[in-house]
């Protein structure tokens, strides 16, 4: 269980910790002053969270992102920070843009387009159908302030976020994507013994009252719990993407990629 849901993040310009709900009102403040010093050219800012219609929830990212970068960049970076466990397929979404119609009939077409190697006229259908953004296309002919796309990571076992564009900007970002905050660690304790933070989970016992649990408890319970033991324990990290498929952390900020360390 969550000890505190609170959820905060640093400032990459200043090193100051924010809440979530300030965290891009501050990072704003920054980029403005960017504005300023920059070469000309277009970025953007712009918030990284699971998908709200699943629920409020602690995990965000806030990226800044240059025009001249890729969809499908943006999409190796998701993988690579907070989702990448078995190469599973992913789509960005506009919900706007989404129709009724087409169903299976869609379906079948659209493995027939991948099949022969059609990639652009894979990308028309599924854009025109189901509101989907081509990867290839450069980011400054798909954001705009106000924007929210979906973004989809693995059509079973589904992570589902939702990328929101807080601002742009007259200026190329320092890089294609930078990462300006996240969300600290989250202080899950363990559900044995109330006290340590968890650094195990239990996919047998997944999101039941007894999945979570801290190194001493972890070896008790792989005493009643064989499959723990075999294979099914997994660590906690900083990813809404924690306990599915195979996800075990990412490849990018590995300093706030595992689990809360209990100062003393």
């Amino acid at each position: 269980m969550l000890q505190n849901s609170k959820s905060e993040g640093k400032c990459l310009f200043c090193g100051e910790t924010f809440v979530k709900s300030n965290i891009n009102r501050h990072i704003q403040s920054h980029l403005k002053q960017k504005a300023k010093e920059n070469v000309a050219g277009h970025s953007y800012l712009i918030k990284v969270e699971p998908n709200p219609k699943w629920g409020s929830s602690s995990y965000f990212l806030s990226l800044w992102v240059d025009g001249n970068t890729r969809m499908k960049d943006i999409d190796q970076f998701l993988r690579d920070i907070w989702l990448e466990c078995c190469w599973h397929m992913s789509a960005f979404t506009n919900p706007k843009n989404r129709r009724q119609g087409g169903g299976m009939w869609n379906f079948f077409t659209a493995q027939e387009l991948l099949a022969k190697g059609k990639t652009r006229e894979y990308e028309k259908l599924m854009e025109e159908t189901n509101g989907e953004v081509p990867k290839s296309r450069k980011v400054v002919n798909v954001l705009s302030k106000g924007l929210k796309l979906e973004y989809e990571y693995d059509f079973g076992s589904s992570t589902e976020l939702m990328l929101t564009v807080i601002e742009e900007y007259p200026v190329k970002a320092d890089e294609g994507i930078v990462l300006l905050s996240r969300n600290e660690p989250l202080e899950w304790l363990c559900d044995a013994c109330k006290k340590e933070p968890a650094t195990q989970l239990c996919t047998v016992h997944n999101w039941d009252e007894n999945s979570l649990f801290c190194d001493k408890c972890a070896k008790k319970h792989a005493k009643t719990c064989a499959d723990f033991e075999e294979y099914a324990s997994m660590p906690v990290v900083n990813s809404p993407r924690m306990g599915v498929c195979a996800y075990e952390g990412g490849t990018i900020d590995i300093e706030r990629d595992g689990a809360f360390v209990k100062q003393s």
